[in-house]
This record gives C-alpha cells, sequence and structure tokens, in this order.
C-alpha cells in the first residue's frame, strides 16, 4: 500500500504524473478487492485478488523501467520506496528462472509441505498430468514457472 503524500513529505520525480491514473486505478481495485465480501469463499481464496492486483501494479512498474524504460531510475526507486511495487518480486523477476513468478511465497520452502520442495504452481504445465487444473493455495497462480 503506497504511503499517504503529507505537505512534509518530498514530492514526487518528474515522470510521476504520466503514470498516477494507472497507479490510481490499481488503488481503486486494491480498495475494492480489500472489501468484497467474502461469502462462500475458502480462506484462501479471500486474499487471492489482493495478491493478483499487487502482482498487476508490481510487473507494470517493472515493464516501465525494465522493457520500455519509459521512467527514470529516480522515479523507480521513489515508487519502491513509497510501496508503489514490491522490490523484491522485481529482484527475483530479473533472475533467470523466475521470469513469471507470481508471488514470492510460492518459491518459501518453509511453507510447503515437503521439506525443500517449492508451490505447485512452479512446475511447468508438461510435467503435470492432462486435465488438472492446478491452482496455488497461497495466491491462485495456476502456473508461473517460466518453461510454460
Amino acid at each position: 500500500m503506497p504511503k499517504i503524500r503529507t505537505q512534509r513529505s518530498k514530492p514526487p520525480p518528474e515522470g510521476f504524473e504520466d503514470i498516477q491514473d494507472v497507479l490510481e486505478d490499481y488503488e481503486k481495485k486494491m480498495r475494492d478487492a480489500e472489501n468484497e465480501s467474502h461469502e462462500g469463499k475458502r480462506k484462501v481464496e479471500s486474499t487471492w485478488p489482493v495478491f493478483r492486483i499487487a502482482h498487476a501494479r508490481s510487473r507494470y512498474i517493472y515493464e516501465l523501467f525494465y522493457k520500455r524504460e519509459l521512467i527514470t531510475r529516480e522515479l523507480y526507486d521513489w515508487l519502491l520506496k513509497n510501496g508503489y511495487a514490491d522490490g523484491n518480486l522485481i529482484a527475483k523477476w530479473k533472475k533467470q528462472g523466475y521470469e513469471r513468478l507470481c508471488c514470492l511465497r510460492c518459491i518459501q520452502t518453509r511453507d510447503m509441505n515437503f521439506q525443500g520442495s517449492t508451490c505447485i504452481c512452479r512446475v511447468p504445465m508438461a510435467s503435470l498430468k492432462k486435465g488438472i487444473v492446478v491452482e496455488c493455495p497461497h495466491c491462485g497462480c495456476r502456473g508461473c514457472a517460466s518453461g510454460d
């Protein structure tokens, strides 16, 4: 969640006005997802929309800086510092094999049932049985392995 800007906080760097509308849309979607009713959902399913929106917002900022090179380093660092994107997730996306990673919980081995394993969504689709729909219990991802 981005920090609230006050009069004492530093103003955003140049170029923020260009992407501010998109970031506000993500913030509105996040607010709607947080306030959405949890009736009829499993306990883990209630947080999936929040993970998806946070992933999409971080991916948007990542692509603006690394792929399309439309924002400056100063603006990128300011966005990370103020919570508009997940810096740890973006750091993983830069590494080979993690380009499509959905969330950091999927690669943490301590949250898994088997010692030293990763989430089911990290298994390539070709290695899974045909016709089985796989959903990550952490974020609802249906497959973020780089080989898919």
